[in-house]
């Protein structure tokens, strides 16, 4: 079982947006509409940033913005979505090996898994860090299935977004989209999932 984070597991919209408002307001004077940004959730920080930044020199001073505001607010907002935690520790309990493969940089991750409660339940955790191509290459999840020792048509990739069924797609996993996270149905449908889930617990109705 391979999860995304953000948006899958853990419900970080709001904490994501208001970091995006702030950052842009700081640098650009006034903030791009919110679509602009929701587009690319999904995309490494460093990644989306660039689409907005009009230098190098601008990009990096907004990552320093966005993660400077980001970590007085982190503890107090992020949150598991409901039911993720119990079914992360189902899965685990039945034997499943459980990876995680985020565009959320390490520190960040662990971070925000740790609160969550979810760190101790995962065999493997794929951040950019860990790779030269981030989703939706599909290098994050042959990184994490090469780290399980599994092939991918023995894995399921779950995320909420169409770069993670993109990436799950390329490396050969089976699919499921997420249809809590930001995307509508819509968007992902684009991306050809294999499965659609509405609730944290179809992921064990969809194994079994």
């Amino acid at each position: 079982m391979l999860y995304d984070f953000d948006g899958t597991l853990a419900d970080s919209t709001e904490l994501i947006m208001r970091c995006y408002r702030h950052t842009m307001a700081t640098h650009l004077g006034e903030c791009p509409p919110d679509d602009d940004w929701l587009s690319g959730f999904g995309m490494t920080l460093d990644s989306q940033l660039r689409r907005f930044a009009r230098s190098d020199d601008e990009a990096a001073a907004m990552l320093d913005t966005y993660r400077t505001f980001q970590d007085g607010l982190h503890d107090q907002m992020l949150r598991p979505f409901p039911g993720a935690v119990e079914v992360v520790a189902e899965l685990d309990r039945r034997g499943y090996l459980l990876a995680i493969v985020t565009s959320k940089h390490r520190r960040a991750a662990m971070r925000g898994m740790e609160l969550c409660g979810l760190a101790s339940h995962f065999d493997a955790i794929i951040t950019p860090e860990d790779v030269t191509h981030p989703k939706p290459h599909p290098e994050p999840v042959l990184a994490a299935l090469e780290r399980l020792g599994v092939d991918a048509e023995e894995a399921l990739f779950v995320g909420d977004s169409p770069h993670d069924v993109a990436a799950g797609r390329a490396a050969g996993t089976r699919t499921a989209a997420a249809l809590w996270g930001p995307f509508p149905r819509e968007a992902l449908e684009h991306s050809g999932p294999d499965a659609f889930l509405h609730t944290q617990a179809d992921v064990l109705a969809l194994l079994d």
